[in-house]
């Protein structure tokens, strides 16, 4: 199964697209989509767009996991990152690939086992389970690849089912 996970955002969209088989992870690709402060932010949704089919049609993915919006105090930004997150949703949508939705705590818990971890930790045990020599910049890519892991621990348990169900 290929797992892309997707950290949301405008400015900078981490993604990892993650291999999982046999209780084996294999990173086959991960970064971040970029835009411009000063470009309109129409045109900054067309490049999230764009990023994302190319990254649907290089990665094959089977499923995209994507997390969950968390609102503390900043609802402009908020409201800015959900367009974003839209955008997104709707390129996975138009590529067929169903997604799955996890909040913050839920990848801590499938990452560290622990749904209060550190962002550290997080970061720290996502490196070690992908095999790789330093924790991925920017941050967010490092969520991503995170939240791929979410997704692929999830994809054989009971909510899995419930994914695969349509449910």
């Amino acid at each position: 199964m290929v797992v892309l996970g997707i950290d949301p955002g405008y400015a900078i969209i981490g993604y990892g697209a993650v291999r999982y088989a046999q209780n084996r992870y294999t990173v086959l690709e991960y970064g971040a989509i970029r835009t411009e402060a000063n470009t309109p932010f129409p045109a900054r949704l067309a490049q999230i767009y764009d990023g994302m089919r190319e990254l649907f049609r290089v990665c094959r993915p089977d499923a995209v996991a994507v997390e969950e919006l968390f609102f503390n105090t900043n609802t402009t930004t908020g409201i800015a990152v959900a367009e974003a997150r839209g955008v997104i949703l709707l390129a996975a949508e138009q590529a067929g690939v169903r997604v799955a939705e996890y909040t913050p705590s839920q990848v801590k818990q499938a990452v560290v086992g622990y749904g209060r971890a550190e962002k550290a930790q997080v970061m720290e045990l996502t490196r070690m389970l992908l095999g790789l020599r330093e924790v991925p910049k920017p941050d967010d890519t490092a969520d991503a690849l995170a939240i791929a892991i979410c997704h692929a621990n999830s994809a054989g348990s009971r909510l899995g089912a419930l994914y695969r169900q349509g449910r």
